[in-house]
């Protein structure tokens, strides 16, 4: 027809695709030689956006529902429009309904969501009436911007009268003298959650609250925000731990569509059943599947001692510095098996690792085999200067073939953050990039310290079937230190439970099977799991309910049907 489907922009520079010219034959992405283009056919079921940044740009379909004394969940990947809606409804950004040219009028927001809770909501944003607390994904940011004591940070904060009973609620008391810019990751995510839980608000806005927390401390953080919707506040909780979800959602909203181009907010749902729908990947009510396979976690029976070939055994060992110290059980680890460990922070799974990985010496006992050991931290720094594709061909020994292309850089979307500059990496990149780049080594025993950490549970899952694939094809083996039950569940042969007395003294089982490892921490931290009867996921049952009573009499913390 003669028509120029792709022109240049006379402001910007930059190519510019006709939406309305565009037939979708895709030959534009198959010639460009750098990938940059993608033709996605939305659904046809889809109209009316609620914003879109621009011609070619992301497109958000639908926000989430805001209730007075009910916690909301959101549930969906990472560049799927969290930030989006998070920015709108806390009036940072004002929703252009589509027109992103011109924009939209207040009274066309309101106008657009009459006879809908959202309708109040906008009006009271638009006259400055709402107030919104907002608790960030990235808390490791926190010391950069943040100076001073905690103490002192908390009772400025202090809008409530609630400091007293957050300081033992999330255990920070002992902490409340320190410097916030010397706090880990696990502190300042609490003393994050008690700032926003301080300040007055009309809704409170949660994101990704448990990271780098241990389970109690996941528990503890449910207990917190569940107060404030009991008070009659509005939450809204982002969380990819999905027992937590589980534990601290009322309702749900899954998110689905394509990172980076458009994202769907779909209708509200119960808690189970809204988790039960992302896991098949098929959302009834709207007749639409976002995910080919669903999600499947196994039920392992009690298992029976398999005598594997032993990779690496070690004795009794022991270790103390600084006032701390740790013992481990003997133990081996079995080719081709994945040992998770789990216990409270600060208990010694960090100094067990390095003392196997030989990077620190036992006072006591010894590793008896020597092995090699890739390591992935727990708190993820990069000082590399350059882009993905640079810090790859400098560090990965197999970079460029067939094989990495297979095992690495397809799982982990490394494809689409080649071109990025490491420090200009999301927390979810950082952590894609440091479990690939760690997976790239050829070694005996690849360690993780919270490989899960920013991830969404669908990038959690491909990073345990990628970690799975790895050793499994190099005969080689894994340990991994998480906090995520869900992911522990889906991913373990076998699991090393760590308990004691944080900070003072710690002590390890050797690797067992999962279900009497569970059994063994469950019961120290005082809760209990049930199997959700149509997808078996591990659900956590109501502290004092009846299937929480039941349980514990019978000694059974990890887990019955129901």
């Amino acid at each position: 027809m003669e028509e120029d489907t792709i022109t240049i922009d006379s402001v910007t520079k930059k190519p510019l695709i006709s939406e309305e010219l565009c037939a979708g034959c895709g030959i534009c992405t198959k010639r460009c030689p750098f990938g940059a283009v993608n033709v996605i056919n939305l659904p046809e079921a889809l109209e009316d956006p609620i914003h879109r940044y621009g011609q070619n740009m992301f497109e958000l379909f639908g926000l989430p529902n805001i209730s007075e004394g009910s916690v909301v969940g959101i549930l969906g990947p990472n560049g799927i429009g969290k930030s989006t809606i998070i920015r709108i409804l806390s009036g940072e950004l004002k929703p252009n309904l589509g027109n992103y040219e011109d924009g939209a009028s207040w009274d066309e927001i309101i106008n657009f969501f009459r006879g809908s809770q959202l309708q109040s909501y906008f009006r009271k944003l638009s006259g400055d009436n709402l107030r919104v607390v907002h608790k960030p994904q990235m808390v490791d940011l926190l010391g950069k911007f943040v100076k001073g004591e905690v103490k002192n940070l908390l009772e400025k904060l202090d809008e409530r009268g609630k400091m007293d009973e957050l300081l033992d609620s999330l255990e920070i008391r002992s902490i409340l003298n320190r410097e916030i810019s010397k706090l880990g990751g696990g502190e300042l995510q609490r003393v994050a959650i008690a700032a926003t839980v301080l300040k007055e608000a009309d809704f409170y806005y949660f994101d990704e609250p448990t990271s780098w927390l241990d389970v109690r401390q996941r528990l503890n953080v449910v207990m917190v925000i569940r107060a404030l919707a009991d008070e009659g506040k509005a939450v809204m909780v982002i969380e990819h731990d999905l027992a937590a979800l589980d534990a601290i959602s009322d309702y749900v909203h899954v998110l689905y569509g394509h990172p980076g181009a458009y994202g769907v907010v779909s209708h509200m749902r119960g808690v189970r059943v809204g988790i039960n729908s992302y896991i098949s990947g098929f959302l009834r009510e709207e007749n639409v599947r976002f995910r080919k396979q669903p999600i499947v976690f196994e039920v392992r029976p009690p298992s029976v001692k398999i005598e594997g070939e032993i990779l690496a055994d070690y004795s009794s060992l022991k270790k103390s510095y600084n006032g701390f110290i740790i013992e481990v059980d003997e133990g081996e680890v079995q080719y081709n098996e994945i040992v998770t460990a789990f216990g409270p922070n600060g208990i010694g799974k960090t100094t067990f690792a390095k003392m196997l990985a030989g990077v620190i010496k036992p006072d006591e006992g010894k590793i008896k085999k020597k092995v090699s050991i890739a390591y992935k931290p727990q708190y993820l720094s990069s000082s590399f200067e350059g882009t993905v594709e640079e810090l790859l061909v400098n560090t990965a020994p197999n970079y460029g073939t067939n094989i990495f292309k297979t095992e690495i850089i397809r799982p982990f979307s490394l494809d689409q953050i080649m071109d990025k500059n490491v420090n200009d990496l999301s927390g979810g990149e950082l952590q894609r990039l440091a479990v690939a780049t760690t997976l790239a080594k050829d070694v005996d025993i690849y360690l993780f310290d919270e490989p899960t950490a920013f991830l969404d549970v669908e990038q959690r899952l491909i990073v345990a079937r990628a970690i799975r694939k790895i050793i499994e094809s190099r005969h080689a083996a894994a340990i991994i230190i998480d906090h995520d039950i869900v992911f522990i569940d889906y991913i373990s042969d076998r699991a090393m439970v760590f308990y004691g007395k944080p900070g003072l003294k710690g002590h390890s089982t050797k690797p067992m099977d999962l279900r009497s490892s569970m059994n063994r921490f469950l019961s120290d931290v005082g809760i209990t799991f049930r199997r959700d009867k149509e997808t078996k996921r591990p659900r956590v049952n109501k502290f004092g309910s009846y299937l929480d009573r039941r349980q514990k009499e019978m000694d059974e913390y990890y887990y019955l049907e129901g």
